[in-house]
């Protein structure tokens, strides 16, 4: 492996945030009756089986068999703007619309009680996840290319009704993640096409995990909630290959796969939350969320019988996530729902990257849930997510710096089904 090898490998593998709409690439759309709230009192609110995913502690507030599906339509904006180059390139070269792709993110839950103390659930759904594409001939390829990562997290839970006031909850995940990468070599004086692929790496593993839960209410209309979700280790192990000749002094793969693998951590997270109901027809809910991003400090790729073709330091910090939101039940059939949020971004300013063009970001939403009959409801929800604007330089390991002025915003569309069994 050469320098050129090396500095494009390690050009954000396996990281990009630009369709994650919580910090970094972690993603909280779980279900729709919360995303109308922002996710407002997600640790607090027994709105339907979902609760599995934020805090299994309430299902003992569901009656019988409760089943929720949904899927939530995410329209990422996420734009980029040169500002400067060292190389000669114009900067204006490095300008880019859209990076990332729009995206359907489903959900399914199901939750029953046992007896008047025990309930237990279950549900498939994700809370990691990325996707951005580069054209093939991006004057910056060694740091833009093609990026996904899909996770699936299948979790069970229980929980028991200690007293009136007392809920506990214990839940076991399994989480599926599957990511490709793929990096060109842009704009260079090495006599091979800009759109010569110098890093192709697809993988996948899976990890396990826990969380708990707990619930306490003060009375019939006030309510505290707690939960925390652990670390799981993941390992993406499959292969790794490029397009540069092998002969010196590229020293590639010539489209050859090597075994290769990329481990992460995904972070624990744990959100406290509260709800109040204010009159027969308003409650407000609230929460602060925390995720433990600083077990993601350094990222590096294995290739078997070659070792470490990169290290590229990250630095992230633990960041908060600040929610308030409200229902109002308009008459028998129809409840109303706003929210606002703030989302703190874990990224290092002095790390900034077009693989990961993380930022601080707010989020504006509105939501609704009709009854269709006295088992089946529906809820429909709406965020929109602004990002702040970000100006950085990159450079790269061929001595290029490019610099940025990048812009990150989103819309989120979703609609959820729930039954009675």
């Amino acid at each position: 492996m050469n320098k050129i090898m090396v500095a494009l490998c390690g050009a954000g593998v396996l990281m990009t945030s630009s369709q994650s709409f919580a910090a970094a690439f972690q993603l909280a759309e779980q279900n729709v009756s919360g995303l109308g709230r922002a996710y407002a009192g997600e640790a607090s609110v027994a709105d339907d089986a979902s609760v599995v995913s934020r805090n299994p502690a309430l299902m003992n507030k569901l009656e019988g068999t409760q089943l929720s599906v949904a899927a939530m339509y995410v329209k990422p904006d996420v734009s980029l703007q040169g500002i400067s180059t060292n190389n000669g390139v114009p900067a204006s070269a490095l300008n880019n619309s859209s990076i990332a792709p729009s995206a359907v993110v489903p959900s399914a839950f199901i939750t029953t009680s046992i007896n008047e103390q025990w309930s237990v659930g279950g549900g498939v759904y994700s809370q990691f996840g990325l996707a951005t594409k580069f054209d093939a001939d991006y004057v910056a390829g060694q740091i833009a290319g093609e990026t996904e990562i899909v996770t699936i997290n299948t979790g069970l839970a229980a929980s028991y009704q200690v007293n009136e006031q007392w809920s506990l909850a214990f839940g076991l995940n399994h989480v599926y993640a599957d990511a490709k990468i793929i990096r060109n070599l842009g704009a260079n004086n090495l006599g091979v096409p800009s759109d010569t692929e110098v890093v192709n790496l697809e993988g996948d593993d899976s990890g396990f995990g826990w969380n708990i839960g707990v619930v306490y209410n003060i009375d019939a209309d006030n309510r505290f909630g707690f939960h925390f979700r652990s670390e799981t280790d993941i390992t993406f192990e499959g292969t790794f290959s490029n397009q540069l000749p092998a002969v010196t002094p590229f020293n590639g793969t010539a489209g050859k796969k090597l075994p290769g693998s990329v481990a992460i951590t995904l972070p624990a997270i744990a959100e406290v939350s509260g709800s109040h109901k204010l009159n027969d027809q308003s409650s407000v809910h609230y929460s602060i969320l925390w995720t433990g991003w600083n077990s993601f400090q350094t990222l590096s790729a294995q290739v078997e019988n070659v070792g470490t073709v990169f290290s590229k330091d990250e630095n992230f910090s633990n960041s908060l996530r600040y929610s308030i939101g409200s229902d109002y039940q308009w008459n028998e059939a129809l409840k109303l729902r706003a929210g606002f949020a703030y989302d703190e971004s874990p990224a290092d300013e002095h790390h900034m990257s077009i693989s990961i063009p993380d930022t601080d970001r707010v989020w504006y939403a509105f939501g609704a849930e009709y009854q269709l009959s006295k088992v089946s409801s529906i809820d429909f929800g709406v965020s929109i997510i602004r990002g702040k604007t970000q100006r950085f330089v990159e450079k790269d390991n061929a001595g290029s710096e490019w610099g940025f002025k990048s812009k990150g915003h989103a819309s989120v569309f979703g609609l959820q089904y729930n039954r009675t069994l």
